[in-house]
């Protein structure tokens, strides 16, 4: 059977927006988001360069180089470099969100940048432009299927990571609309990421942002270089969607339509807790329940409304999600947070040590915690959370976050941001003057030349 190739392919028009943009001409909006996911993203990099993942990504590397792994004496290649900072950027689950995605996009195209610009001296303004159209591209992408990248067993950040960071390197590095074209078309042979990690708290979530921002970097380099990628790689019966969606139909214009004119980066969310994204307005829930004076002991039961598309990641198997197998698992474990969260009055770093997640009042209040589905949930336009608990003296008390704190309804503020950053940077180990001078390093970083010297500690 002969299929009619189309004149223009989707990544050809998205190709050419890409390329008609000036490099450092933003929306302001665009430019200070940019600069909050600059300085998150560092923050978490330091925050886990002494976890036993990090410390694994790092040496089972053998590409020594010129570039920065952030937190680190050692340098490594651009692709190398982009593998272990994307890592540890995703590895504790504190990084920003896509609420229409739901995508994590900086730490994939935040180190994919910053290590193609270090290696081939690009500079500030050919990062913050690369920085923006990768973000911009990994988002729209997670809109023109919703949901059915996750539903078919694959991580949309990992998928639509790789063809994100392919267009953010190829717009940091100027490369032209053919080359990326080509890009993009190479990127789709290397995206991938299962999420059977879900079963036993594997690590290999946390190495899908890294493998997806080296894997853009290395198909912008091919494409340069005049390595052909198909660029019917979105739509084609073979594509990316055809094999990761399992559709071909899907709205191709959310990517490409107003492309470059408005800009849906402005809308990235920043987590209050360092957890799966749909848990969080869970418990916002819990810590208001527990405002009120109540006590774990005082439950008899909990019942949550829940989105469906939610419920194989976060609910089921729920005697797991209830007693989790280890921290990581715990992360992805709604009972187990927001149980954290109404016993300790919030949800940290500290959450997810093998200590904190036998914690026997956690694990009690947990073993109550039951769901139920909401068909008018308005997942995953938007994160809402729900709490019913009964208590043992018959009250029955409601609460319900209509939205996710540190999104686009409620953001954080740069000050936020920054306190963030320095609570992070204080978890991996700096001193306060030592996250002082990434500051002062970070602050005019898009305005010159790529220095990343001060991170190397």
């Amino acid at each position: 059977m002969t299929v009619e190739l189309p004149k223009t392919a989707i990544a050809e028009t998205l190709a050419q927006k890409i390329a008609a943009l000036k490099p450092g001409v933003l929306p302001e909006t665009t430019t200070r988001k940019c600069e909050d996911l600059l300085i998150d993203v560092v923050g978490l990099c330091v925050t886990a360069r002494n976890e036993d993942y990090v410390k694994a990504a790092l040496a089972g590397s053998d590409d020594d180089g010129p570039c920065t792994v952030i937190g680190h004496a050692r340098t490594l290649t651009a692709s190398g470099a982009a593998f272990v900072n994307g890592t540890a950027a995703h590895g504790e689950d504190f990084d920003d969100t896509f609420e229409g995605g739901p995508v994590h996009a900086g730490a994939v195209i935040v180190p994919a940048v910053l290590a193609a610009c270090e290696r081939h001296h690009a500079d500030g303004v050919h990062a913050l432009t690369g920085i923006a159209v990768g973000t911009e591209v990994l988002c729209r992408l997670s809109l023109v299927v919703p949901k059915a990248v996750h539903k078919a067993g694959f991580h949309p950040t990992a998928i639509f990571g790789a063809m994100g960071a392919a267009a953010g390197v190829g717009a940091a590095l100027s490369l032209n609309t053919k080359q990326i074209v080509d890009a993009l078309g190479i990127a789709g042979s290397m995206a991938g990421g299962i999420i059977e990690y879900l079963a036993e708290g594997a690590w290999t979530k946390r190495m899908h942002a890294g493998w997806a921002a080296q894997s853009g970097i290395r198909a912008a380099l091919l494409a340069k270089q005049g390595f052909v990628g198909p660029r019917t790689v979105f739509e084609g019966v073979h594509g990316l969607f055809h094999g990761f969606a399992h559709t071909t139909k899907g709205d191709y214009d959310a990517l490409v339509g107003d492309f470059g004119t408005r800009w849906v980066t402005d809308t990235l969310a920043f987590k209050p807790y360092p957890c799966g994204t749909m848990a969080q307005p869970y418990i916002d829930c819990a810590r208001r329940l527990a405002a009120r004076g109540i006590k774990p002991e005082d439950v008899d039961a909990i019942l949550c409304e829940v989105a469906e598309g939610t419920v194989h990641r976060l609910w089921e198997p729920l005697a797991d999600k209830q007693r989790p197998r280890n921290g990581y698992a715990a992360k992805f474990a709604v009972p187990y947070l927001l149980a954290a969260g109404f016993v300790h009055g919030g949800v940290g770093l500290g959450a997810f040590t093998e200590c904190a997640i036998r914690d026997e009042r956690v694990l009690a209040l947990a073993a109550k915690v039951k769901f139920v589905i909401d068909p008018d949930n308005p997942y995953p336009n938007n994160y809402t959370g729900h709490i019913r608990a009964t208590l043992k003296d018959g009250r029955v008390i409601e609460e319900r976050q209509p939205y996710l704190r540190g999104g686009a309804q409620e953001p954080l503020t740069r000050q936020d941001v920054s306190d963030k950053f320095a609570l992070n940077v204080q978890h991996g180990g700096w001193s306060k003057a030592q996250g002082e001078a990434a500051v002062r390093s970070l602050a005019g970083l898009y305005q010159g030349k790529i220095d990343l010297s001060a991170l190397r500690i």
